[in-house]
């Protein structure tokens, strides 16, 4: 059974660094993509960064945010800079299938998800 277990939410201030980790067990991921995905209150879950042989950002992250895998761990990592209070969310980690490559921006693409981190940025 494919279990994803995110961790390092919490609350730092504007500006501030935080690093997402998400350990996958009962599969193997190194030819699947896995994603974050974030919920804010009263929004939609919203893509936020994927990476397979390439990595993939929403704008509103990019240069601020960066996600890096170690297979040999079976996890991946989103390494968050420059927090901002509009980044607060509920930060979920996602799986595809090994070797089913989707559109890796679209959350019905992946088939395994974790239970999700806070992470809230104050002013």
């Amino acid at each position: 059974q494919v279990q994803l277990v995110e961790s390092g939410g919490g609350l730092v201030q504007a500006g501030g660094s935080l690093r997402l980790s998400c350990a996958a067990s009962g599969g193997t991921f190194r030819r699947a993509t896995m994603g974050w995905f974030r919920q804010a209150p009263g929004k939609e879950r919203e893509f936020v960064a994927a990476i397979n042989w390439n990595t993939y950002y929403t704008d509103s992250v990019k240069g601020r945010f960066f996600i890096s895998s170690d297979n040999a761990k079976n996890t991946v990592y989103l390494q968050m800079n420059s927090l901002k209070p509009e980044d607060t969310a509920i930060y979920y980690c996602a799986a595809d299938r090994e070797g089913v490559f989707g559109d890796p921006y679209k959350s019905l693409e992946y088939d395994y998800w974790g239970q999700g981190t806070q992470v809230t940025v104050s002013s």
